[in-house]
């Protein structure tokens, strides 16, 4: 593969230091081989990136790539109203083609906004579709399958026998983990509390611990939710969870809205991560999470948009923009949830959920080239002299500006181009699919 140099771009390297300077990087094979003020080299694929801004490839650590198809199927809906009169309907009726079209959906619209590694949670069945999704786009992602074998309104077509699904779940694991140079890996994805015994709960912790793999799951989302949990477990949910030894650094926690103290204490000292996912709180008027207390407790936060259904985007700078300014409003102070906070949530938080601050989060020689180069230069972040960069990736950037995308030392977006996907293919696509699947799952508009 022939060695590619960015040049003369202002690097916003979230370094330890969280040094920005300008100048040049150079990427050979999958790695940034060397970052200094000018780089010459022979035959090299120059990338111009004067008057741009360089940034490590974003983060988003809790995404649906299943639901893009179904985006703005379930438009204005309680959560668990939402789940069980249209988006478990939907997911139910998914075939392998229809899921593998929504994946690549969400992946294009991913990458052009310049998120370049997630933590997906697919559906109960068609998984492989979602990893073949991921494996053709190139985007960098920890992946499962949805699990659920037990609750009331689950549909037929969704409800598991446990142990069918534990061993699903353990074949798509051979099968996908550490795929595509170690882009691709397996995550364990019970859907929550609500739609999982507590068999399956404790298999997929030993598995966990077996493979060494994650546990992506949901909790605290909802105040129903809560009292679910609370009459079916005798407990709320952190400390359900607690109980049965789930919590800690191999488990996602999607949202963490209705925490207790007790609780939050928890997932700080067992360094459990939390992928908190603003607009889709919004939307389903889940309720606001308590970051800044979190992070003041030391806990690990991430960010994501959640799925299409619930946020109708899936668009990392919204999910910023939103991530500090609800936290503005809730406790009426300015101060609080600062743009280089936030955008640290994106970056090297993300990187840490996932497990590879070691990799990906930052521009550093040695790590993976996740690289994203955004142009700046439009109305909507002008001007751009004494303006602190950063504000103006988180307040004012739009994904729109996001111009080349780089996973794993790919080119996968130029000049907004999308290289690895057919863009025109895939809307066509999604059109046609989407009406199969409300006449398969037979559901109101």
């Amino acid at each position: 593969m022939k060695k590619k140099l960015i040049k003369n771009g202002t690097i916003v390297t979230m370094n330890e230091k969280r040094e920005i300077v300008k100048g040049d990087i150079l990427v050979n094979k999958d790695k940034i081989e060397k970052i200094s003020p000018h780089l010459n080299i022979e035959d090299a694929e120059i990338i111009d990136a004067e008057g741009k801004v360089v940034i490590p490839g974003l983060i988003q650590t809790h995404i649906h790539l299943t639901q893009a198809l179904y985006r703005g199927q379930a438009d204005d809906l309680e959560l668990l109203d939402w789940l069980k009169e249209r988006v478990w309907p939907l997911e139910g009726s998914h075939t392998a083609e229809s899921n593998y079209v929504s994946a690549k959906l969400g992946i294009a619209e991913l990458i052009k906004g310049g998120t370049t590694s997630i933590i997906d949670m697919g559906t109960v069945n068609h998984t492989d579709s979602i990893f073949e999704a991921i494996e053709e786009g190139g985007l960098r992602a920890h992946a499962g399958k949805c699990m659920m074998d037990y609750g009331a309104g689950v549909p037929a077509t969704l409800m598991e026998d446990t142990e069918e699904s534990i061993k699903e779940s353990v074949r798509l694991l051979k099968k996908w983990h550490g795929k595509s140079n170690n882009r691709i890996n397996y995550a364990f994805a019970p859907r929550f509390v609500v739609s999982c015994t507590e068999e399956l709960l404790v298999k997929v912790r030993d598995l966990s611990k077996e493979h060494g793999v994650m546990i992506h799951t949901h909790a605290s989302e909802n105040r129903g939710e809560i009292e679910l949990v609370q009459k079916d477990r005798g407990m709320r949910n952190v400390i359900y969870l607690h109980k049965l030894g789930l919590t800690g650094e191999k488990l996602i926690l999607a949202h963490c809205i209705w925490l207790d103290e007790a609780e939050m204490k928890i997932l700080a000292e067992t360094g459990t991560r939390i992928s908190h996912c603003p607009n889709s709180n919004l939307k389903l008027a889940s309720g606001i999470a308590k970051i800044p207390e979190l992070l003041d407790m030391g806990a690990v936060v991430s960010i994501a948009a959640d799925g299409a259904p619930c946020n109708n985007n899936l668009d990392v700078f919204q999910e910023m923009r939103s991530a500090a300014l609800i936290q503005k409003a809730r406790l009426l102070s300015p101060t609080v949830m600062p743009a280089h906070q936030v955008f640290e949530l994106a970056t090297i938080g993300g990187a840490k959920a996932m497990g590879l601050s070691d990799k990906i989060g930052s521009l550093e020689e040695g790590k993976k080239a996740d690289i994203v180069i955004m142009n700046l230069d439009k109305l909507h972040s002008f001007p751009s002299e004494e303006v602190d960069i950063v504000s103006r990736l988180v307040y004012a950037a739009q994904s729109s500006d996001v111009e080349t995308t780089i996973i794993d030392g790919e080119i996968l977006m130029k000049d907004r181009r999308l290289l690895t996907l057919n863009e025109k293919e895939i809307l066509k696509d999604a059109n046609r699919l989407i009406s199969q699947q409300i006449k398969l799952a037979n559901v109101k508009k």
